[in-house]
């Protein structure tokens, strides 16, 4: 879920102008870390699978900023006023529709660029992951006896239970212990950036699973049938 669920990401960065306190590799970072709206992410081609040159509308969605500061005072640039070429692909707003502060400009400094946000997954670079944290837990009433709390003076005091406890029931402390006992339920708390909800964030990381398992399945068949996929190339001379 936090490495290799793709998303949309500003990964090219052109400079028109920048007059701003902010040196360009700076503020191109910044960009690059700004959360969009990956819901339609699925649309979009890897550029490593694309065909184009460099980008195309396939796998990239563009962005314009530019901003002046004619007034006196500071003036404060959010990420809503990224203009993005695809409506489906626009940076993530708070309640109140700004969106991120990406930089303050004092009269008469200007800021211009051009971006090229391209679909990731976080193995690549960081700014591509959907998830802000994700934690799991199993066993909250320690059933399996797996933690060995410290305490003091007792543990029910000292170690409050979590609210994955209400969904099981504590085993009576004076049965036997079951040595063959193992995990079936694992609770997952799933937080975003925004850019997926929690919910599509599970179900795409369940479908990469699956396809890794797919790749490891088809690997080991051809390994245990190394002759049968050898006589099948040598059949058809197009394989």
């Amino acid at each position: 879920m936090i490495a290799e669920v793709p998303t949309m990401a500003i990964d090219m960065v052109l400079f028109n102008e920048n007059t701003s306190v902010l040196a360009d590799e700076f503020f191109a970072h910044r960009l690059g870390l700004v959360p969009l709206v990956s819901t339609s992410v699925d649309q979009f081609k890897y550029s490593r699978d694309c065909t184009c040159g460099e980008y195309c509308k396939e796998c990239s969605v563009e962005f314009t900023l530019h901003v002046k500061c004619t007034e006196p005072g500071t003036r404060v640039v959010h990420s809503s006023e990224l203009i993005s070429s695809n409506k489906d692909v626009v940076p993530v707003v708070d309640d109140n529709g700004r969106g991120v502060i990406l930089l303050k400009l004092s009269k008469g400094q200007e800021i211009n660029v051009h971006c090229v946000a391209k679909k990731g997954v976080a193995k690549e670079h960081a700014k591509w992951s959907p998830c802000a944290a994700v934690g799991f837990e199993y066993d909250p009433h320690n059933n399996l006896k797996h933690l060995d709390y410290w305490f003091e003076k007792g543990i029910k005091e000292e170690w409050p239970l979590s609210k994955n406890a209400e969904e099981e029931t504590e085993n009576d402390p004076s049965a036997p212990f079951d040595y063959n006992a193992e995990p079936t339920t694992f609770y997952f708390n799933v937080e975003t950036i925004g850019s997926l909800d929690p919910q599509a964030v599970v179900i795409k990381a369940t479908r990469v699973l699956q396809e890794k398992l797919g790749a490891l399945q088809m690997a080991l068949e051809e390994d245990q049938h190394p002759d049968t996929n050898a006589n099948m190339d040598e059949a058809d001379p197009w394989v």
